[in-house]
């Protein structure tokens, strides 16, 4: 029995854009002070660092034994940049950023710019791989998922706007709720 695999592209890419459209429906009216809040000492988060703004990398040094807190700045950046435009850049099109790397903005309207063209770029990619290109293989770029398809990546992109995204949305109701 074969099926048509438009139907599971549907199904696919209809779930990643729920994710997005209801985590960044909570990202609106977000404030720089919320942006930037550190709800305990010791958050990751995005700072000057020889005047240049920067998310703490957590790909340096030992692997805490208790992961950090992260603010709201480092979140973005984490799904934005981390996830959504690495991912694009990996085989759906050029890097979609004016920023790379750990850089990041410091300006919660230019994060939030950023994060739409990272999310734009992504699902447009995805939506030019066309119902066969989902089914392809992710390319050596993606080192060990090299022969796992596109399909699986846009699994994993959904989770992590899902788990980032609710944690953002976790600090706001703190923020909201005066727990600064």
């Amino acid at each position: 029995m074969t099926t048509d695999p438009r139907a599971a592209t549907e199904v696919v890419l209809t779930g990643l854009d729920r994710s997005w459209r209801r985590e960044r429906a909570r990202w609106e009216g977000l404030t720089q002070d919320e942006y930037l809040w550190e709800p305990v000492a010791d958050c990751w988060s995005v700072r000057p660092v020889d005047g240049v703004w920067r998310a703490n990398e957590p790909r340096t040094g030992p692997e805490p034994e208790v992961a950090p807190i992260t603010t709201i700045a480092w979140r973005m950046w984490h799904i934005a940049s981390d996830c959504l435009a690495d991912y694009t850049s990996r085989g759906l099109g050029d890097w979609p950023l004016p920023v790379e790397g750990i850089e990041w903005y410091r300006s919660v309207d230019d994060a939030l710019t950023a994060a739409d063209q990272a999310w734009d770029a992504f699902r447009s990619g995805l939506d030019a791989l066309g119902d066969e290109g989902l089914w392809g293989p992710l390319g050596e770029q993606h080192f060990d998922w090299a022969a796992k398809p596109w399909a699986l990546l846009v699994g994993h992109a959904s989770a992590e706007v899902s788990h980032h995204g609710a944690e953002i949305g976790l600090l706001r109701d703190l923020w909201a709720h005066g727990l600064r």
